[in-house]
């Protein structure tokens, strides 16, 4: 099958409870054959599931490598778009607390897609990507909403050859469709001219 991020050729990698998984050979990445994706009703019941409930310290303390970032390379004078923010948009709501104003978008949770026609100091996308049916359009966009010298803030789990894929709890997920390597993230940056990326074990900051 085509890779959904970068075009190239992704070969048969795995099947795993019934699904097929396909790896690229030129970024990479490991990704869910679409005839395997959950409806967007499932989807959404899916994450109505979790309890991301703001005022939770696991909760806070699961973003603050993001919402740590953001305060030290930023002041409260410069804004913020939470992208899929989901039920409870913790990440923004520690921010607020720090008088920075975070915009909010969710496509099934807060769809009003107004704060996407505007252009921010810094973007969060907290285990957000892995669910991105369309990876190439989502972080084009994310490289267009950002102002120069912007930073974008995600997390997520990577793949590697050092992960057991049958044993990785990380695909169980049936929403996590797109598993990013190392080499699919270089390829992202240099795709949409991203000036730098980092990889860290918590937290991966694309700037602009």
């Amino acid at each position: 099958m085509q890779c959904i991020l970068c075009k190239g050729t992704a070969l048969f990698f795995k099947e795993a409870h019934e699904i097929k998984y396909y790896q690229c050979k030129n970024c990479g990445s490991v990704q869910m054959d679409p005839q395997f994706y959950i409806s967007l009703h499932a989807e959404e019941s899916r994450y109505l599931t979790h309890n991301n409930d703001v005022d939770d310290p696991r909760y806070q303390n699961f973003v603050s490598p993001i919402t740590k970032r953001v305060l030290q390379d930023f002041n409260s004078s410069k804004t913020g778009l939470d992208y899929g923010c989901g039920t409870g948009p913790v990440a923004a709501s520690e921010l607020f607390k720090k008088d920075f104003k975070v915009a909010l978008y969710d496509p099934f949770f807060k769809p009003d897609k107004t704060p996407l026609s505007k252009t921010y100091d810094f973007i969060i996308c907290c285990e957000v990507m892995e669910h991105f049916y369309n990876p190439f359009q989502e972080f084009q966009q994310f490289y267009e909403l950002l102002n120069p010298g912007g930073k974008l803030y995600c997390k997520t789990s990577l793949f590697s050859e050092e992960v057991n894929f049958d044993k990785w709890y990380y695909k169980d997920d049936p929403t996590h469709v797109f598993f990013y390597t190392k080499e699919s993230l270089t390829w992202i940056k240099k795709k949409f001219g991203f000036q730098k990326l980092e990889v860290l074990p918590k937290v991966i900051i694309f700037s602009k």
